[in-house]
């Protein structure tokens, strides 16, 4: 009995220590091959000091290749505080918060900490670093101190174009216009510094450091020219004070054949280099009494670019869509003596609706006329001809009812009454530019669009990208996003007031429209 008692345990023995060391198999083999990475990149994380190198952000031209968005190189200053011996922890925490006007309780719980990297200043210039560098010197104190390139983003002229170029953070990141953008063109790949350290965070003695190059951004060829958007920015200024244009106002330049802007100017502009300083006097003034939302809606209005964010009422200027459709569908010609006739008002579905000069009527006019008059009942009757679905077509055709694609973020589109909702009274409105909203870079396209012979091009800030390692210029090309139905090498049309003679004529010319 003992012996088949004594077996009976070796077995049960024998049993658990296999059902063990089987555990203890799939456990490693769970470590090795389904936690093998994830465990091997700690390890590295906790056997190496890594410092990161900024690229140098791609520079920004105008079209004539004058800079005006440049990166300057400056330092940042780091430290391993396990690496800094005690005794001098305090000496060191004193002069930098002397060179870097930094509170001196701010840096010296920095270098007492345990962590295996801290941050003291970034974006410091050469002369401060080169004071701390001979400092350390003359004091035998580098271990644990690195000083670091890094760059800063410069901008030569100040408020030039703020609201097309936008600016960056202190991490280099575009926060608004181009900077934004193409933020990913621009920023490059950042590099870095690995060293190896031991289970307490010092740095091993005897080991090399690793240093790998950052990329540099690449760069932006604009579409700006820097002599037409300063005129625009000078003459739209003196305009908005001396017409006390409280809400500011913008111009946009624009070139039909390309889509090229060559001016977007904005009014009131800010100064790219201090991006956070607020230009409203009275904001200014009572800027710490106000909220963190009211000032943040603050900064987002100082910065919004109104000729793309901005809608409006048109007004007489929209009369271009209406005479241009009617000219299209073959319902009106330029220059006919006598077509229409001006009454001082037009009557829509019992709704009276007044020309501007009803106390004394335009009378007897052409549409080339109608247009020098700005005659509302003229485009009022234009539109009801046209009716509402044509209008609408039209509307699409010219981009009003979507955005443009301008590459600048934040673009607002057309704000117009749903096709379902507009009756007689709501075309005969739209038809003179009233009762809607539009944004500036709308306008500007749709005009573009006529003078371009009815192809409307996609309007564009950006050109050309310079690779930055090779000096490589590459072309963006000017896209079209919507190209006239007419076909001026149709063998059946005939230049007559612009109008295809079969279309004049309401037949079908199968060889003039895609």
């Amino acid at each position: 009995m003992k012996n088949i008692s004594r077996k009976r345990r070796i077995i049960c023995l024998l049993i658990t220590s296999c059902f063990i060391l089987m555990l203890l198999t799939i456990r490693v083999a769970w470590i090795q091959f389904v936690n093998g990475g994830e465990l091997q990149t700690l390890a590295y994380e906790q056997q190496t000091l890594n410092r990161k190198i900024n690229p140098k952000r791609g520079t920004i031209y105008d079209t004539n290749m004058n800079e005006i968005a440049v990166s300057s190189t400056v330092y940042t200053v780091t430290i391993h505080p396990t690496n800094i011996k005690e005794n001098n922890k305090e000496k060191i925490a004193q002069k930098m918060s002397e060179l870097f006007n930094i509170e001196y309780e701010n840096v010296l719980k920095k270098i007492k900490k345990k962590s295996s990297i801290e941050t003291i200043s970034r974006k410091e210039e050469k002369e401060v670093v080169d004071k701390l560098s001979e400092w350390l010197i003359e004091n035998n104190l580098n271990e644990g101190i690195n000083i670091d390139e890094d760059t800063k983003r410069y901008y030569p002229y100040n408020n030039f174009a703020s609201h097309i170029i936008g600016f960056c953070g202190s991490d280099n990141q575009g926060l608004g216009g181009i900077e934004a953008k193409y933020d990913n063109i621009l920023n490059g790949t950042k590099g870095r510094i690995t060293r190896i350290k031991d289970a307490s965070g010092k740095e091993v003695e005897g080991t090399i450091e690793q240093y790998i190059d950052a990329i540099d951004g690449n760069s932006l060829v604009t579409t700006i020219d820097m002599g037409v958007q300063s005129i625009a920015e000078k003459y739209l200024e003196e305009a908005c004070i001396d017409n006390k244009c409280t809400d500011g106002g913008n111009v946009v330049i624009m070139e039909p054949s390309t889509g090229n802007i060559l001016a977007m100017a904005t009014y009131p502009s800010y100064n790219l280099n201090e991006p956070y300083q607020i230009i409203d006097e009275t904001l200014k003034q009572n800027w710490d009494s106000l909220s963190s939302k009211e000032k943040n809606e603050a900064l987002q209005s100082m910065w919004r670019n109104k000729a793309i964010a901005d809608t409006y009422e048109p007004g007489s200027t929209f009369k271009l869509v209406t005479t241009s459709a009617a000219l299209e569908e073959g319902i009106t010609t330029t220059d006919k003596a006598g077509e229409f006739a001006c009454t001082g008002s037009i009557t829509i579905a019992g709704v009276r609706i007044k020309c501007w000069r009803y106390y004394r009527p335009h009378g007897s006019e052409s549409l080339r006329e109608a247009l020098m008059n700005s005659c509302n009942p003229v485009f009022i009757g234009l539109g009801q001809k046209l009716g509402v679905d044509t209008y609408y077509t039209y509307l699409e055709k010219f981009g009003f009812l979507g955005k443009t694609g301008i590459d600048l973020p934040g673009e607002a589109k057309g704000i117009f009454l749903d096709k379902s909702k507009v009756g007689p009274v709501e075309l005969a409105t739209i038809s003179f530019g009233q009762r809607f909203e539009v944004t500036p870079i709308q306008m500007i396209t749709m005009v573009s669009t006529i003078a371009n012979n009815g192809e409307r091009m996609k309007p564009r800030l950006v050109k050309q990208t310079i690779n930055s390692q090779t000096g490589e210029v590459t072309d963006i090309a000017p896209e079209c996003t919507r190209k006239s139905n007419f076909r001026k090498n149709c063998q059946r049309y005939i230049k007559y007031d612009g109008i295809c003679s079969w279309r004049r004529n309401r037949k079908k010319c199968t060889s003039c429209w895609i």
